[in-house]
Parts: structure tokens; C-alpha cells; sequence
């Protein structure tokens, strides 16, 4: 494996190494190594099967749950997760670290209204008997372009369009601000125009709110169009990693060729114009103009 290593920068939010094994199924995930900075965007692109799911839930410390054993660590914002007893991860997930699945409809609890749902989840951290619940909670159903009246909040999710679930998930995930959201195929459920507005919504949400994202897709065009650093996870394997623009234009990893090359569309040529931010392309829309800290290949 070629490697350019550098030191964790003084931003780091999540540094992880971590193995994952399932009983009969070992190396879920083998040595995988990823970081993410505050504030900082990065995908994570793989095929069904490859592991994105199961990292996503071992961040969280929830593979566990599931009979799994993890080996490696967690490094979140200093604090080294696997240390943590049941009691204090329990205030880590959902406050600090957010997810967001890719089946809303299925995520949400059908037999609670909207408000209900909304005010369990507050409860869950702060203290139920403020009534801050809804004035945080209702803050953010208006940043994630959702109703705010009695009408909305008493319906359940059947109710609801796909697309108004997800913004719903989007929502009591940000109830508590947490420093970092991840999005298991946030989108894969979703129309073309929904799965535009939610990936606008989260650029939005990043910017405005300094809130770090793992994005994880099989879509290789999503991520290129959110993401400023992208894994690549082959097998369980991250077998490349850089910025958008080496990865998308410069691959040096067979299977990471392989996925590019199987795309329906051609990436625009890259000039000094499409660096920049001032003169995007409406064909991808990638904003290329920050440094990668790190470029990873694995042989």
C-alpha cells in the first residue's frame, strides 16, 4: 500500500482504525482508517455488500448490538469511544453523532405522530419538561424546508411523502446540533428531484451550521457533487483515498478506474476555470479549489 502520511491535523473531529468481524462472516471490515475534520465533508463510496453500513454503525458502537466484535479505535473529538461504558455512549449517539439511514418511512416509529416523535427524541437528552423541545425542534423543521403547523406535526409517517420523511430524519437528527452527521444513503429511496433537494440541503446545513458529514453512497455523482475527500471501500477495504478531484480524475486503484470508468456520463474536463467556485460546470457541480491532506492507495 503507498501511502502519504501526515500527522492528525488540530481540527480533527473522528480519526478511526478499525476491524470488524461478524460471527461467520470475518473482515466485515479490515483495517479500515479514515479522518474527518470539523466541518469537513467527506464521502464514502462502495458497493452493496462492501462494508459502508456496518462502518457507519461501528462509529456509533452499535455492530455490537448486533453480535459483531470491533477491534481498533474511535478517536472522537479526543475522546476514544470503545472506552466509553454504555452510559456515556448513550450521550455521545444521537447528540454528538447523528445518523441518518437510508429508509425514513422505516426509521420512523409508525404508530407516533410526527410532534410525538419529535419531543421523544429531545427527551432523550435534555430535560422533558422544557418546552425548548419545540421551540429547537420547530427551528429546525423550518431550516429543512418542513411545515411548522399543529396540521404537519399531527400526522403520522404514513402520511408523509418519502421525500418529507427524510426531511423529518434530517430533522431529529439535527435536534441536538450534533458535531457530526452521518448519512447512510440518504438519497437511495429518493426521486431525482427529492435526492437534488437533500443533497442541497445538506451543502446548506454544512455551511451554515459547521456540521461535519460522512456521506456515504454507491452513487459515485452525489459524492462528487457534496464531498471535498472521498474513501474508497472495496471489500471491506479502503483501498483509496484522496481529495474529489484525484479520485475522480486521477485514479490510481484498479477497482477505483473500474467505477469511474463504469459512469453513464463523462466527468467535464478539469481547467483552471472549473477549479474555481466562480465558474462551475452545470454539468457536476464540485467545488475542487481545497487540498487534499492525504492521498492513499492500497496495491
Amino acid at each position: 500500500m503507498a501511502r502519504i502520511a501526515t500527522a492528525p491535523p488540530a481540527n480533527s473531529l473522528l480519526r478511526l482504525r478499525l476491524s470488524v468481524d461478524y460471527p461467520g462472516r470475518p473482515e466485515v471490515l479490515h483495517n479500515v482508517s479514515l479522518d474527518i475534520n470539523e466541518g469537513e465533508i467527506v464521502g464514502l463510496i462502495g458497493e452493496s455488500g462492501s462494508g459502508k453500513s456496518t462502518l457507519a454503525l461501528a462509529i456509533l458502537r452499535l455492530v455490537e448490538h448486533r453480535g459483531a466484535i470491533s477491534q481498533g479505535e474511535i478517536v472522537f473529538r479526543g475522546c476514544d469511544l470503545d472506552r466509553l461504558n454504555r452510559r456515556e455512549m448513550q450521550q455521545i449517539r444521537g447528540k454528538e453523532i447523528a445518523l441518518v439511514s437510508q429508509s425514513a418511512l422505516a426509521s420512523l416509529n409508525p404508530a407516533l405522530r410526527i410532534r410525538t416523535q419529535l419531543a421523544e427524541a429531545w427527551k432523550a437528552h435534555e430535560s422533558p419538561g422544557s418546552g425548548e423541545w419545540k421551540r429547537s425542534g420547530l427551528d429546525i423543521f423550518e431550516r429543512v424546508g418542513l411545515p411548522t403547523d399543529d396540521t404537519f406535526l399531527h400526522l403520522y409517517p404514513r402520511q408523509l411523502s418519502v421525500g418529507q420523511a427524510q426531511r423529518v430524519l434530517i430533522a431529529m437528527a439535527l435536534l441536538h446540533r450534533p458535531r457530526l452527521l452521518i448519512a447512510d444513503e440518504p438519497t437511495s429511496a429518493l426521486d431525482p428531484i427529492t435526492r437534488a433537494d437533500v443533497i442541497g440541503l445538506l451543502r446548506e446545513l454544512n455551511r451554515d451550521m459547521n456540521i461535519a458529514i460522512l456521506f456515504i453512497s454507491h452513487e459515485l455523482l452525489l459524492v462528487a457533487s457534496l464531498c471535498r475527500r472521498v474513501a474508497i471501500l472495496e471489500k471491506g477495504e479502503i483501498v483509496e483515498s484522496g481529495s474529489a478531484e484525484e479520485i475522480f480524475y486521477d485514479p490510481q486503484h484498479p477497482y477505483t478506474r473500474a467505477l469511474i470508468g463504469a459512469l453513464p456520463v463523462k466527468l467535464p474536463s478539469v481547467d483552471a476555470d472549473f477549479r474555481t467556485t466562480q465558474n462551475r460546470t452545470e454539468t457536476l457541480v464540485v467545488d475542487f479549489s481545497v487540498p487534499s491532506r492525504r492521498r492513499t492507495v492500497r496495491e
